[in-house]
């Protein structure tokens, strides 16, 4: 079997993706924990282009852009299919996916800015999430897909070990006990399945660099 190798960060959702991918479907692989702030010659090497982790190397051969990555894994690897037979489900999925990918930067600048600017960006974030609440989740699903975790809940899987500490570390609450019920029931399924539950990330480690983090950006901002 060829060497399969995971080139990621601890606090990375996007590294996480393709460590449950990789679980799900029983991959045996090599983690290697890289140190943005001092690149390594081997993420230079295997993602010249945008220099990100995550990075996956199989056999010697590198795929970067962690949807890429999850695409491939289930190509390479199609035991306990991660996205739908259906062609029009596996289109639905892919719709949402792009869709999570597309919109990733508006919870971003939730985080990132300040004042008037994070007003208008937690507006932004919150339809979005309305936009997922009415039209992605529901019936009678307990996860994007059905009642198996797929591709989409991998893409959307940092609700689940993200947006709480992120919520925390900037003071904007973005999902509270009445809002989004499909939303918190899908985080609730998503997080009691049994390698998700195992292999999600430390918040009492992740809480302070994010804080740390927002302290930065605040004061780079009021500069």
């Amino acid at each position: 079997m060829e060497e399969v190798k995971l080139i990621g960060t601890w606090r990375s959702p996007y590294s996480y993706r393709v460590t449950w991918a990789l679980k799900l479907k029983g991959v045996k692989y090599e983690y290697v924990e890289e140190d943005l702030s001092n690149k390594s010659e081997m993420l230079l090497k295997y993602n010249p282009v945008h220099k990100k982790i995550p990075v996956l190397v199989h056999g010697g051969r590198a795929i970067a852009e962690s949807t890429v990555i999850l695409e491939y894994i289930e190509e390479t690897w199609p035991n306990n299919p991660l996205l739908p037979i259906d062609p029009f489900e596996k289109a639905r999925a892919r719709f949402w996916i792009k869709f999570g990918e597309d919109k990733g930067s508006v919870f971003g600048n939730v985080f990132r800015t300040v004042g008037e600017e994070q007003v208008k960006a937690t507006k932004e974030a919150k339809e979005v999430l309305r936009l997922i609440e009415e039209h992605a989740l529901g019936g009678k699903n307990k996860l994007f897909c059905g009642d198996k975790i797929g591709l989409t809940d991998l893409v959307f899987g940092w609700f689940a070990g993200w947006l709480q500490v992120l919520e925390e570390a900037n003071g904007v609450k973005l999902l509270d006990h009445n809002s989004f019920p499909k939303i918190q029931a899908w985080i609730e399924n998503f997080r009691e399945d049994a390698i998700i539950k195992e292999n999600l990330p430390n918040r009492d480690e992740m809480l302070p660099y994010f804080k740390h983090l927002r302290e930065k950006l605040i004061a780079s901002a009021t500069q």
